[in-house]
């Protein structure tokens, strides 16, 4: 790619996500060029690591998976993957995005997506796809169905063997790749950079990260998953089918001892729907969820809550004051039992799942000139009535970036972000 040589296109997705995806499907299918910047190396997002969603609890890569191959092969769209944006700037009536494309050491143009470098690297370290519950090799391919299907050399954990190159078949293997840094250039502009959640590890009475049987909302998603880390539920520590599985919400959210004191508005949900799930797969199973409020505003989202609770999982209105080891690997919770007068009561569980908060997962501050709320998420110049325009004309939002949200409102948003950008392209240009 020559780094003197600006690439240009109607609009710049930044982020391959859900949200990002739906955006550019929508622009491309009006006859948009639409350029997708991706940090990972492969699109999909959170949701195509997700094992269903509520509350319909249709699989998530049945949905993300078709829209990633539709985004893939269209011709209107071109991924640029594992890559950093280093700045975008609005002037001369075109945003300008510096790129680097980060090195695979492995040649895109070579790349057969084989696997054979995979199979016989000697390294193996922990795989973050899979809650790092489980090993991959230093040459991998991310997942399964990751697009595109291009492998990868993790240089931090690599012997340097030589053993993928000499068995690539298309002699795609180079370890003396460098970055390389490209400009776009494009009329409009769409940031779509969704979430992280909040670290496992910050809050003292919790653990903070230490107790093997405490885990996080997005581990447990990677157990539930058809093709997880164990192919079924056991907890992590000794293999065991956990006999009793605790869930602790506003564990990340509405805690102003973290600085976060707003509600992340899908931590209830995936919870029910975790415990649902966790239902079907071990029926003997005892599952309770320990909550402040249960907040299920979305539609159907209330009937969900009300069929849990016929399901015989347990609600137990209380906040959780502090976690720690218990006996025989288990979890021993202490918590306000707030339907019994408030009074300090405990309980033992096999597995306790951290319902954490969620935060923006990039920072535009030094790359991008955008206004951002208190909570550090990307303002919205007028969001009840136009939630996808930000302070910077010709630069849009959608999804997660702009706020907590589940993946129905951020598919309709991305919808009304693409609209805001074709409207302001018609209107301009």
């Amino acid at each position: 790619m020559n780094s003197n040589k600006s690439l240009k296109f109607d609009t710049i997705v930044i982020g391959g996500g859900i949200a990002g995806l739906q955006t550019s499907l929508d622009l491309a299918d009006q006859g948009y060029k639409v350029a997708i910047i991706e940090k990972d190396a492969s699109i999909g997002g959170k949701m195509i690591r997700l094992a269903k969603v509520f509350p319909t609890l249709d699989c998530a890569s049945c949905i993300t998976t078709p829209k990633m191959s539709a985004a893939a092969h269209h011709d209107n769209i071109t991924l640029f993957t594992y890559c950093t944006l280093n700045s975008l700037e609005r002037r001369d009536n075109k945003a300008t995005a510096s790129v680097t494309q980060k090195p695979r050491y492995v040649d895109p143009d070579k790349c057969i997506g084989c696997r054979q470098c995979e199979y016989n690297c000697p390294v193996y370290v922990p795989d973050g796809e899979q809650g790092n519950f489980t090993l991959r090799k230093a040459a991998y391919i991310p997942f399964s169905t990751a697009i595109p299907q291009l492998a990868l050399i993790d240089t931090q954990t690599c012997s340097l063997c030589g053993k993928c190159e000499k068995v690539c078949p298309t002699n795609a293997i180079d370890y003396f790749q460098k970055p390389e840094n490209f400009v776009l250039e494009a009329k409009t502009a769409v940031v779509t950079t969704g979430f992280n959640l909040t670290k496992v590890d910050q809050k003292k009475e919790y653990g903070q990260g230490r107790i093997e049987n405490v885990i996080t909302s997005l581990q447990m998603e990677r157990i539930l998953a058809p093709h997880g880390p164990y192919m079924r539920v056991l907890r992590p520590s000794d293999g065991k089918e956990p006999e009793s599985i605790a869930f602790v919400q506003c564990a990340g959210s509405r805690d102003k001892s973290l600085g976060i004191s707003y509600c992340s508005r899908v931590c209830c949900m995936y919870a029910i729907k975790q415990c649902m799930l966790l239902s079907g797969a071990l029926p003997l199973a005892d599952l309770t969820i320990y909550y402040m409020d249960i907040r299920a505003f979305g539609k159907g989202h209330e009937q969900f809550y009300q069929n849990a609770k016929a399901m015989g999982i347990e609600f137990v209105k209380g906040k959780i004051a502090s976690i720690n080891q218990g006996e025989n690997q288990g979890v021993a919770l202490k918590y306000e039992a707030q339907e019994e007068g408030g009074r300090l009561a405990s309980r033992e569980h096999d597995l306790v799942v951290l319902s954490l908060g969620i935060v923006p997962e990039w920072d535009p501050a030094g790359i991008l000139d955008i206004s951002k709320d208190q909570d550090a998420f990307i303002q919205c110049k007028m969001p009840k009535i136009a939630p996808a325009v930000t302070s910077l004309e010709g630069v849009f939002t959608a999804g997660v970036a702009s706020g907590p949200k589940d993946i129905a409102d951020t598919i309709a948003e991305s919808g009304a972000a693409a609209m805001e950008a074709s409207n302001f392209m018609q209107n301009r240009y």
